[in-house]
């Protein structure tokens, strides 16, 4: 069985994340039993069918808009975001805006190229849980959560920045 990292613990993932192959379209895609991750276009073009199970998730590609889940988010167990390139940033801006904008608690993942580096700074945004790259140590890649001990700027792990959270003492000059 496949690992991720979930809330700072390596973990069993029992979740398959379904992926369309050349050809398949959303709407004649067969969606398997068990937990499943959709594509966020198998879920908008197979909603009636989907929106009874209880372990449906969904992810979303970086070139798609949060907002189509807008209403949604609260009956997904995990949402994953997918990260085709290590060079993708446009993954952070979803998970931010899936937390800050749409008010989503749950399992929040990253999916796809998943690298040790990126970790730490996915975490700021929102991000809970990881699904590592196979050919990279996972082990090695939950020690990324904790590189760095404090954070300068806002995000959604901290709503203040550095300078707020500082007692300085006013020093007289001589």
């Amino acid at each position: 069985m496949r690992e991720i990292i979930k809330d700072k613990v390596i973990v069993n993932d029992d979740w398959q994340v379904l992926r369309l192959a050349e050809g398949e379209t959303p709407e004649g895609v067969s969606v398997p039993n068990g937990k499943i991750i959709v594509p966020l276009v198998v879920w908008q073009t197979q909603r009636e069918a989907l929106q009874g199970r209880a372990e449906i998730g969904v992810w979303i590609a970086s070139d798609e808009r949060p907002e189509e889940l807008k209403g949604e988010v609260e009956k997904f167990a995990v949402i994953a975001v997918d990260f085709p390139k290590f060079s993708d940033g446009r993954g952070y801006s979803i998970a931010y805006n899936l937390r800050t904008r749409l008010g989503y608690e749950g399992e929040l993942r990253a999916i796809g190229d998943v690298l040790r580096d990126q970790m730490f700074y996915m975490q700021r945004v929102g991000f809970n849980a990881f699904a590592t790259r196979p050919d990279r140590n996972i082990h090695d890649a939950l020690k990324a959560l904790t590189d760095f001990s404090e954070a300068y700027q806002i995000s959604v792990d901290r709503k203040s920045p550095l300078f707020r959270r500082v007692d300085r003492q006013a020093v007289a000059p001589k």
